[in-house]
C-alpha cells in the first residue's frame, strides 16, 4: 500500500502551535543551543509535521508574548 505524505501531516490548532514552539524553546535552551527563532523553525521542519510551517516572524512574536527571549526561561 502506498503512503500519502499528505495523511502524515497532523492537524495543529494555534494554541498547540503555541505551545510546541514553547516547548521546543525551553528544549533547545536547556541543551545549550541556539533557541532563537530560525532555530525554532528548523527544529519545527525537521521533527514535527506542522503544515503550514510559522514564519520567524511569528515564532518571535509567540517567544515575546511569552517572555522567552533574550535567554529568559518566562516571565520573572
Amino acid at each position: 500500500m502506498i503512503s500519502n505524505e499528505q495523511n502524515l501531516i497532523a492537524e495543529y490548532t494555534k494554541c498547540e502551535i503555541e505551545e510546541i514552539i514553547k516547548m521546543v524553546r525551553l528544549e533547545l535552551y536547556n541543551q545549550g543551543i541556539g533557541c532563537g527563532s530560525r532555530a525554532i523553525k528548523k527544529r519545527l521542519e525537521k521533527f514535527y509535521q506542522i503544515e503550514p510551517l510559522p514564519s520567524e516572524s511569528t515564532i518571535g512574536r509567540v517567544l515575546s508574548n511569552h517572555g522567552l527571549t533574550h535567554g529568559r526561561t518566562g516571565f520573572y
